[in-house]
């Protein structure tokens, strides 16, 4: 078992004649995902890395039987990609796609909830399960299979705090990429009752940064209702006060969304929060079982 991807997961890729979408359909298809389709309206008829395809998600749904989209369209085309592979039938959407308007992504996360879809995204690197499919960009370099997993605001800090568990031995489980911006399709309450559910993962890295209140949500969830290891870390400690930081949702107001008001949360709900991003493979292999991830 894993968290939303599995080895039957069957990837289309909205915008997968760009230069982005086709690179990383040929990186999904090295992780060993099946990536069964791509879709560029006026473009169908050729293919993309042994890849079909289709001037729709419609069609490619019907020729493949997709059942993911991974969304590299361009931002103001956004929304209008979401829209047509939910409406094709896709349950689960990552949009990679950064620079969506706010209100464009009101709009898509509604009608994604509405329709029973989810969305990961936007502006994030995606999920990956070692072994099993990855539907997004994180790199494939830093996994092996194991029982630790993984949810992130963050991008390359996710990449660094992934590696670091490899390297220590350990294995994750999935990985889920959640982006910063101020609306986005999964949160971390939404995506930490598959961890739970998961018999695959036996403890959860959070990493998490100042702005909002992700982080303080997530420390009540895991008090009332986590029952694994979570082991946490918050970037942006070292910000000065009034500092803006790089992503949209890194707004803090009304006294919370600071780094220590996530800490002191999250180490009341039982976490192990770290200091700097190398302490957390030790941190994670002492909540482990001795066995796991090994």
């Amino acid at each position: 078992m894993s968290v939303l991807v599995t080895g039957e997961t069957r990837v289309v890729v909205q915008g997968i004649t760009g230069h982005q979408g086709t690179v990383h359909t040929r990186q999904m298809q090295l992780f060993g995902t099946h990536v069964v389709a791509g879709v560029t309206p006026g473009k169908a008829g050729t293919s993309v890395e042994g890849v079909p395809v289709f001037d729709s998600v419609q069609e490619a749904v019907d020729a493949s039987r997709a059942n993911a989209s991974c969304i590299f369209v361009p931002a103001p085309f956004a929304r209008d990609a979401l829209i047509e592979s939910v409406d094709a039938g896709i349950r689960l959407a990552v949009i990679v796609t950064e620079h969506i308007p706010f209100h464009d992504m009101l709009v898509m996360y509604h009608y994604a909830r509405e329709k029973g879809a989810r969305i990961i995204g936007p502006n994030c690197p995606g999920i990956a399960s070692p072994g099993k499919a990855k539907v997004g960009i994180i790199p494939n370099v830093v996994f092996q299979p194991g029982r630790v997993g993984v949810i992130s605001r963050s991008g390359t800090l996710t990449y660094e705090i992934v590696n670091g568990i490899k390297e220590h031995g350990l294995g994750q489980s999935t990985c889920i990429g959640l982006g910063g911006d101020p609306v986005i399709g999964t949160s971390f309450v939404d995506a930490l009752p598959y961890f739970e559910q998961d018999p695959e993962t036996d403890a959860v890295v959070m990493v998490g940064e100042i702005g909002g209140t992700a982080e303080e949500d997530a420390a009540e969830f895991i008090a009332h209702h986590f029952t694994k290891p979570v082991v946490a870390y918050i970037a942006g400690r070292s910000a000065p006060p009034g500092k803006r930081m790089g992503h949209a949702g890194a707004i803090i107001t009304r006294g919370k969304g600071t780094a220590e008001t996530k800490v002191a949360a999250l180490e009341a709900a039982g976490a192990k929060v770290a200091r700097f991003p190398y302490e957390i493979p030790d941190l994670v292999a002492g909540v482990l079982p001795t066995e796991a991830g090994r």
